[in-house]
């Protein structure tokens, strides 16, 4: 019944007028900004470098980190689990809408994120926040408060870590022990979770600051590990590419029964694309909102890079390595983890599954710690700065409850909570584009020697 129900909801807020605003107000951003993060995309490399920052600015992160923090929430099972998911439910036709939900979110991260720094908030202590409820808030008026609550309440809902530690609980249990039976047992399954809870409480403890320098050390790193993986079992079925490829653009265009048909694809393909990058979704702008930089379309650059690291590389690789493989068409119930998880040991045996076990295990635990201070954030803005402590013992609790849910109720209830999350910063980011836009002609006006490479700090202020 409950799943019954979760279904329902996730059909309702992922309907048609969810696939036009975030594939629509995505390219209206591209089109209205005249593709300003592509134009300038070797400038938001640079800014990485960090030779543009001045340590003047408010926040706390350097642009680097960040876009760590930001793809710390990214990078993660929504790239290796959520993809398979995705197959599962729309076939190979979903990848192909999770790539153009990329490409338009690379305008839509740079819209919001620019607007995020834009409409910071300051506390009485003088301290920074931000988020798509603070540029509703400041941007928008009393008038529009309504949608900064609903971004709020939907975020402590969609910022539960329950997705992750399920399927890292599914890893160690039927992947890793498949022989040890006891493993299985429930009670192993709330030890295991409270075990979670104790090293996920070290970090959080430490504050944002601790999230971003654990992210930034762990995160380029594996990363980079499961990109060298993934590109190793392509090479390994090189022949398989070509044929892979075709299926992706056909089955993306083609009605087909078994998944739902085109509509079904789309709305599968775009909904996990958002939940993969979050572009659009508004959870990767409390991240960028904390860069130390007072130049809004700085930060909105670093942001824009995220759907390409994020879906159009990671997801990529890990659709190809599902398909090429050919596990989808013998999975035999096998879904998220698991099914990727079959991949990469089809590919490179039983150290496959041992390496892949690992990247999930860390990319796992960094996602967790980034959804903490997103939900961190939700709860202090409906709730004020002295209740925020007591979310700390909330959110271990729930990664103590996420080691024994079912993955299927949970990762719905996820993608319904991000659908909601996404009207209030959309809205607002469609409703103040035109602010971003005269800040990019300011920004850009001023740094007039951004296409020699001469540093642009002088020119900018």
């Amino acid at each position: 019944m409950i799943e019954q129900w979760i279904n329902a909801f996730v059909g309702f807020v992922w309907g048609k007028p969810m696939l036009i605003l975030l594939v629509g107000g995505g390219l209206f951003f591209t089109l209205y900004g005249k593709l300003a993060p592509f134009r300038y995309i070797k400038h938001s490399f640079e800014l990485l470098t960090g030779r543009f920052d001045d340590g003047q600015g408010s926040g706390d992160l350097s642009h680097r980190k960040a876009l760590a923090a930001a793809l710390s929430g990214t990078l993660g099972l929504g790239n290796i689990a959520g993809v398979a998911l995705a197959l599962s439910a729309g076939g190979p036709g979903a990848v192909f809408w999770m790539w153009l939900t990329a490409l338009l979110g690379v305008s839509t991260k740079f819209y919001t994120c620019t607007l995020g720094v834009m409409y910071r908030h300051k506390d009485e202590k003088g301290r920074v926040h931000g988020g798509p409820m603070y540029t509703v808030q400041e941007g928008l008026g009393k008038k529009f408060k309504w949608l900064a609550v609903l971004f709020a309440v939907a975020g402590l809902m969609g910022f539960v870590p329950s997705f992750q530690i399920n399927q890292l609980s599914a890893v160690i249990q039927t992947q890793l022990f498949p022989e040890v039976t006891w493993l299985a047992s429930t009670g192993f399954s709330w030890a295991l979770g409270i075990v979670l809870a104790v090293f996920v409480g070290l970090v959080i403890w430490g504050g944002l600051k601790r999230v971003a320098d654990v992210a930034g050390a762990l995160v380029p790193l594996m990363a980079g590990g499961y990109f060298v993986m993934a590109v190793l079992a392509l090479l390994m079925n090189a022949e398989k590419v070509p044929a892979v490829f075709t299926s992706i653009f056909n089955s993306a265009f083609s009605p087909d029964a078994v998944f739902g048909g085109v509509l079904s694809v789309i709305i599968v393909g775009v909904s996990r694309g958002a939940f993969s990058n979050e572009a659009g979704i508004g959870t990767e702008v409390m991240a960028h909102s904390a860069a130390k930089t007072d130049e809004p379309v700085r930060e909105g650059l670093v942001a824009s890079l995220g759907p390409i690291i994020d879906t159009l590389i990671v997801c990529s690789c890990t659709a190809l390595v599902i398909l090429v493989t050919g596990v989808l068409d013998q999975s035999e119930g096998m879904q998220g983890v698991s099914l990727t998880m079959a991949a990469f040991t089809a590919a490179f045996g039983q150290p496959g599954a041992w390496l892949l076990a690992l990247q999930v295990l860390i990319l796992s635990f960094t996602t967790v710690f980034t959804f903490w201070y997103y939900g961190y954030k939700c709860f202090v803005y409906l709730f004020g700065e002295k209740a925020g402590e007591y979310y700390k013992y909330l959110y271990l609790g729930l990664v103590v409850l996420g080691a024994v849910l079912s993955v299927d109720v949970v990762f719905l209830f996820l993608i319904g909570a991000y659908g909601l999350m996404a009207v209030p910063t959309m809205v607002s980011g469609l409703l103040l584009a035109p602010k971003v836009n005269a800040e990019i002609k300011r920004y850009f006006g001023e740094a007039k020697h951004i296409s020699t490479g001469e540093p642009l700090l002088e020119q900018s202020k």
